[in-house]
């Protein structure tokens, strides 16, 4: 990854219209200077991630949900974020927001998101919940869609490049499968494992979609 210094403008006017990361100090005491990373810095650009991702990367529920990132894979994001760098996963502010990081500060930022577990926001319908838990854990064999749980873990914890789903933002993972396509794997050259869920995307329902979603942000 290449380290530029300075904010491009893409990434100040989201600091702009992201919200709330300064309402009250959050968990930054990862050892940053163990892998290169003064810590005075890291907890800068650690609390500059909260602006989006909100308090703790608890996620945000804004008109665009942001995502959780406490508990999540280290593997899955530094993938993810070198997925934005290479343009093969689109988001015209993350893109800017992972090319001032350095290697080391990814690396940082990752250890300590992974260690953070605040519980998750819920609020999605409790209806909807339990056929979320059967496709989750068995599928849907008829459309041929494997259980999420084959790459996702019984708990949602995710495992290395695959992702945690514990705890997210229903909306997040709602606006995520349905957008799939136009989002990811935009390199088919260079695919990564997004590569695996883009059929399963298109195979989902709505109504699935919403189940799922539901059922996976809120557990724990």
């Amino acid at each position: 990854m290449k380290f530029v210094k300075g904010l491009a403008p893409a990434v100040l006017l989201a600091a702009i219209f992201c919200t709330g990361a300064y309402a009250e100090d959050s968990k930054t005491n990862v050892p940053a200077h163990s892998v290169g990373v003064p810590t005075n810095e890291f907890k800068a650009k650690a609390g500059y991630c909260e602006t989006c991702h909100g308090l703790s990367a608890r996620g945000f529920i804004g008109t665009n949900p942001m995502p959780r990132l406490a508990g999540q894979q280290p593997d899955y994001i530094k993938n993810q974020l070198q997925a934005f760098i290479d343009r093969r996963r689109l988001n015209p502010v993350m893109g800017n927001v992972a090319h001032v990081l350095s290697p080391a500060m990814v690396d940082a930022l990752a250890a300590h998101f992974k260690d953070l577990d605040p519980p998750p926001y819920g609020g999605a319908p409790k209806e909807l919940m339990s056929e979320g838990k059967k496709i989750y854990h068995e599928g849907v064999p008829g459309a041929e869609i494997p259980a999420c749980e084959s790459c996702h873990g019984a708990d949602a914890h995710g495992l290395d490049q695959f992702p945690r789903l514990a705890g997210q933002l229903d909306g997040y993972v709602i606006a995520k499968l349905a957008h799939w396509s136009k989002e990811r794997g935009q390199d088919p050259k260079n695919p990564d494992n997004s590569e695996i869920m883009g059929p399963i995307a298109e195979k989902l329902s709505k109504e699935q979609i919403a189940a799922v979603a539901a059922y996976v942000s809120d557990l724990k």
